[in-house]
């Protein structure tokens, strides 16, 4: 009876006997179902690419926007539902408000992440409410100039009282991923969607935790990561939608905007050729093993 959550399922607030919560379960299914969105965490900047399958001819190309600006300096872009997507972003810029508000100040990624991670969280725990059918990612650009108004949080034996780190420099890069039961986690490279496996694998094979990977080698690398991960899943055309935040000294200023649409345009075309070059490498290989067997024979 638990394998498949006969009497299980009809709530929010029931547990199954093995400690499952299938409506929880059930959200993941539908973050699984939706395109692909990733984001890369580079040493002067975070980039944030989205996959939007186009599910009619009648779609005007470039509008239905999938990636949105939080505050000035944040964006968030989701897979799965698209109305839980655009509450889970109006909830996003309540909190940046409310912080801006309170404290005078943007409000940091890292805090954003934790303040929605606990409202997802909220929705996993009453019956009168469903999970969020969505996976956000969220990046940003934490200014040097502004102190933290809780501390860096660190950990190991030069830590604090309380964990914090009085040395650790503020501000910089931030990326993180929220799942539908409000567990989130800091990342250098995160994917999620149909194609999450594959963009995952190719995002494994860069190196990110060096520090040494630029934004623009991010901008090309996000584009040729979502061809791969829709040609793995041989879905629908697509169009491809992607906004970067760098640094206060780069391109942006600190600010999440839209790829510009000439460097688009470029990663698109080296995804592609990337891709073309891939295929004429898989037939080479097939060609010689079977003339190998052929040999063989």
């Amino acid at each position: 009876m638990t394998s498949i959550g006969t009497g299980y399922d009809l709530s929010n607030s029931i547990f199954s006997p093995d400690g499952r919560n299938f409506q929880v379960e059930y959200a993941v299914k539908a973050v699984e179902n939706g395109g692909t969105s990733i984001g890369i965490r580079c040493k002067d900047g975070v980039v944030l690419a989205v996959e939007k399958i186009i599910s009619s001819k009648l779609l005007k190309p470039g509008a239905n926007k999938r990636i949105a600006t939080v505050d000035r300096h944040i964006g968030i872009v989701s897979s799965g539902l698209l109305p839980d997507g655009r509450h889970f972003v109006s909830r996003a810029r309540d909190e940046a408000d409310s912080w801006r508000t309170t404290y005078k100040g943007p409000i940091s990624t890292h805090v954003l992440a934790s303040r929605l991670g606990g409202y997802a969280q909220a929705y996993t725990l009453y019956s009168s409410v469903r999970p969020f059918g969505v996976t956000s990612i969220i990046g940003g650009w934490d200014s040097e100039l502004e102190l933290p108004v809780d501390g860096e949080v660190g950990a190991g034996p030069k830590s604090g009282a309380g964990g914090k780190v009085a040395s650790a420099k503020a501000g910089g890069p931030g990326l993180f991923m929220i799942e539908p039961s409000g567990l989130y986690w800091g990342y250098y490279g995160a994917a999620t969607g149909k194609g999450r496996q594959a963009a995952k694998a190719e995002l494994e094979k860069l190196d990110l935790a060096s520090g040494n990977f630029t934004l623009l080698q991010g901008v090309k690398e996000a584009a040729r990561i979502i061809y791969v991960a829709h040609e793995d899943s041989k879905d629908k055309d697509f169009e491809l939608e992607m906004t970067w935040i760098s640094a206060m000294d780069g391109p942006t200023k600190g600010r999440h905007e839209e790829v510009p649409k000439a460097l688009l345009e470029e990663a698109i075309r080296e995804a592609k050729q990337a891709m073309e070059g891939d295929d004429e490498d898989d037939e080479e290989e097939k060609q010689g093993e079977g003339e190998g067997d052929k040999m063989e024979e």
